[in-house]
């Protein structure tokens, strides 16, 4: 398993999965703020895309820090 996890094709599955469950996370969240009516009315999908991809940059910005 350990030599699976450094080849070329783990890592780039493992981004492609990274980015699809970000896309389907967003989507979900912007469907149930939309539905709520939470959404602001000046904001767009890519507003959201934004703000949810704050979170998983922080959290990677924060593990290189620690390093």
């Amino acid at each position: 398993m350990a030599q699976a996890e450094n080849s070329a094709g783990f890592e780039a599955g493992s981004k492609m999965g990274f980015v699809l469950g970000y896309f389907l996370f967003t989507a979900a969240l912007f469907l149930i703020l939309t539905f709520l009516k939470k959404f602001p009315e000046s904001w767009t999908y890519f507003h959201l895309m934004a703000a949810t991809l704050a979170v998983p940059l922080l959290g990677m910005g924060i593990k290189r820090l620690l390093k």
